[in-house]
Order: C-alpha cells, then structure tokens, then sequence
C-alpha cells in the first residue's frame, strides 16, 4: 500500500489496460493450471490427504477467481463509469463481486462519516441510515475482535501507520462475517490527520475455504500417526536436531555495547505435536554484525525436516558469506522452488549492527517483527515479500531502523499465536508491551509470553524469537 496521502494530493490514477490486460491473462491461465490438477486428484473423500489437497485447490481457485475479478475490474473502471462487464463474467458475478467489497471515510474534523452503498450491505444495515462515526463502529464488531480493531484504528491516527487487518463483524439478524479492512489515514495542511478512509472486504467465504484446509489438515494429522508412527518419530528428531539449541540468553556479539540478548520460545501443536516445520536461529556473523531469523515451512512427515535442514544450513552459509537479507530471501526462494519435496514457507531474515545498532530485514510472507519501546510496542512497516515456493523469481524488498538501548523485539511464527488472523495474533502480544518493556533480561520475556500463551490450544506449532538490546 503507497504511504499516507494529503488533501492537496489526489490517489495515483491506476495503471492503463496494457499492464492489468497482461495479469489478468496470467491470472486466467494460473487458475486453468490449478483446476486442471484439482480435477486429476483423488476425489473419493476416504483418505485424510486427498482431502487436505482438494481443500488446499478449492482456496487457491477461490482466491485466483477474485483475483481475476478484481484485475477485470481494474481494467474496465468503475462502476457505472459507462464500460463494458469484465469478460467472462455475467452481471450477477460482478454485482456478487462488488457486494463484498466497500468503501468509507471518517472525517475527524466534522466528525462526519460516509459509505458507500456496498458497505451497507456487507454489515447488514439499512442504507438509508446514518453511516456509523470510528466510536460507534466497534459496536458492530465481535467482542472479542474489538481490541485488534480499536489498535489498528489507534496506530493509523496517531501514527499513520496503513490499516490492514481482518475482524469479525455481527450483523443485526445475528449472522457473523468476516471482514478484511485495509486504510489509510489523510493528513491536512496542517500535516495533522484530517480524515481516514478505508476499503473493507466482506472474506467470509475465503475463511470458509482455510478453515477447511485446516480441519482437513488436522484429520491428516490425527491419521498419521497411526499410518506411519516410525516416520512421524524420525521427522521429529531431525527437525529437533537442526534447530538450535540453548539454554537461558544467549549474547550476540558476546561483548561489546549495543549487543543483542537472545532468547528463544518453542510451543508445540495441541492436536499433533512434532514434525512441524516452524524454525528460527541467531548468529554472530563475521563481520561483527548479528543475524536473526525466523520461518516455517508446511507439509508434515520427513520432507519437511530434510527442506528445513536446507534452509537453516542456507541461511547460515549465506549469513556468513555477507548476503543481504533480500538477497539472502531470493536465493531461499530458489532452493525451495528446486526441492525434491515441494513445500511452501515463510520466512524473516535481520541483519543488525551492534556499532549503530542499525537493523536491516526482509520477509517472505511472514508476520514482521514487533518492537516494543517505553511501556508500547509496535508492528514495523513491512518490505515486498511472497511465500518461499509461491512465485519463480519474486522480488523481496528490505527495510531498516534504528534501535535504542533496552529496546524488545519479538519475532514470532504464524503457529505461535491462536487467532482469526495474523494480525489479531500481532495485537495480543501488542497488549502485553506494559509487562515486556519491565522484564529485565530476553530470557523472562519468553517466560512471560510462555505464561500468558502456553496453554492455548493451537492447531500448528510455534516459535518465537526474542532479542533486547543492550546497554
């Protein structure tokens, strides 16, 4: 998402035909690809791993069937704007498309709010009522939704920091939606927030297609263990031989100002604890810089341990080598697309530098870190990045900021946190900054987000990276 506009500044325009025409063929022929390997799987339903893969193509076609609308509209305009239907789609499709996507804005200066006509119909209310004031609109929101939707409401005000989040909204006749949001805050003259708009997308169906990739993939799970209890052991032990080890804190550089105290969390899956491929590692590099990473791969069984090693040994060796963590992300990204065992995975990679404790990072579809300073604690802006094994050749952008003595970073894996989405799990460990900010060493940071989480039930394993500076 670009950053923050002004008043005086209008939105750039979007791309002419030529661009969007181009995607919007790739986009097709992607989804021709997949629904011909959807329909050359196994279809009878008896075996948990068929189901878990008809599960994991029915949301790929589901999310490139939007994609394709999305692009169709892109290049013909908006609505009512004189242009032809997107091809290959019928009015009802387009009008089912644009019922699920909404726009508002809030003026903070009037107090004055508008939305538009689709908006109404995605939170289920009469549009001939006034449009609900930022006060008034957690009263649509699930309850226990509200804090992630009140702390991404917070940090685009006052920060103006981008919104892109997800909550669950109760509509009046009781039917629960979910609700992606994605905003931005407008700044006056003055260079003060004058008013915040936003985009909201009714994803209820999308989560309808995750969680029955999740519950097929928990049936495979609870299958397994029966079907191949030998193997399912020895994933374990070589995922828990690759990953590192240590006790207590570890300090990187081990002397010297403004280095990193390291701790680490592993939390195991509720259901099915073992051969998950959630991982992380921290390394004095020999430049004197310090690298930290973190990732998760998916799949279960031995291909997973095997591509783990890959890429722990990969990390490492390109650490050493001085490879930029973009860079180092693009050739994580090749060795994954080149695996004898396809696996998707996310992945996160700091390089910092004790002498000015400058930090550099990129990511690979993974949550960013999270930096707690002063009693609050923040998500940092995140660079370009896509999934390990989601494209051939992707780009992965790198971002960079200064830390400060006593600063906290936390950087967990999408299995750690239990939650609706990645960004209500980021706001949870957010509400606990109070009580991580007076922890004095990384290692009771990771005792405490332990107490607060560790008895969660949680479908995936997790782990978590925790490094504070010192003095």
């Amino acid at each position: 998402m670009p950053s923050h506009l002004s008043e005086d500044r209008p939105a750039a325009r979007p791309p002419g035909p030529g661009p969007v025409d181009t995607l919007l063929t790739r986009a097709r022929r992607l989804k021709g690809d997949v629904d011909a390997a959807r329909r050359g799987a196994p279809a009878d339903g008896t075996d948990p791993e068929d189901r878990w893969q008809r599960a994991l193509y029915d949301l790929t076609l589901h999310q490139l069937d939007d994609v394709g609308r999305y692009l169709a509209q892109l290049r013909d305009g908006p609505p009512g704007a004189g242009g032809p239907a997107p091809a290959g789609s019928s009015p009802s499709a387009r009008t089912s498309l644009l019922s699920r996507v909404g726009s508002a804005e809030w003026n903070l200066l009037t107090d004055e709010a508008t939305w538009s006509e689709e908006l109404f119909r995605i939170l289920g209310r009469d549009p001939g009522t006034a449009p609900l004031t930022l006060d008034e609109l957690p009263s649509l929101v699930h309850e226990e939704d509200r804090p992630t939707l009140t702390g991404m409401v917070t940090d685009c005000l006052i920060d103006a920091r981008p919104i892109d989040g997800e909550f669950r909204v109760v509509r009046p006749d009781g039917a629960v939606r979910t609700v992606h949001m994605m905003g931005e805050p407008v700044l006056g003259a003055d260079g003060g927030t004058a008013s915040m708009w936003a985009v909201l997308r009714d994803v209820s169906e999308l989560r309808r297609c995750r969680r029955a990739v999740s519950e097929s993939r928990a049936s495979l799970r609870t299958a397994r263990p029966a079907a191949d209890p030998a193997g399912d052991r020895l994933a374990t032990e070589l995922r828990d031989a690759v990953r590192p080890v240590w006790r207590g804190s570890l300090r990187l550089p081990p002397a010297g100002p403004g280095a990193l105290e390291v701790a680490a969390l592993s939390l195991p899956a509720s259901a099915a604890p073992g051969s998950g491929g959630d991982w992380y590692d921290a390394q004095h590099l020999p430049d004197g810089t310090v690298q930290l990473a973190v990732g998760d791969l998916t799949g279960q069984g031995i291909g997973v341990p095997s591509a783990l090693a890959m890429l722990l040994g990969a990390v490492r060796a390109l650490g050493t080598a001085g490879t930029a963590p973009g860079p180092l992300m693009a050739c994580l990204n090749r060795l994954v697309d080149a695996a004898v065992h396809p696996v998707l995975g996310s992945a996160l990679c700091l390089r910092y530098r004790p002498g000015s404790r400058s930090l550099v990072w990129a990511q690979a579809g993974h949550p960013a870190p999270l930096l707690f300073r002063d009693g609050t604690g923040r998500i940092l802006d995140t660079p370009d990045g896509v999934l390990l094994g989601a494209a051939a050749d992707p780009r992965f952008g790198e971002a960079t900021t200064t830390l400060e003595a006593g600063d906290l970073l936390l950087l967990p894996t999408g299995g750690l946190l239990p939650g609706p989405s990645a960004a209500a799990g980021a706001h949870r460990l957010l509400a606990l900054a109070p009580h991580l900010t007076r922890t004095t060493t990384a290692q009771d940071c990771v005792r405490a987000v332990a107490h607060e989480l560790g008895e969660e039930r949680r479908e995936d394993d997790g782990c978590l990276l925790a490094a504070r500076v010192t003095a």
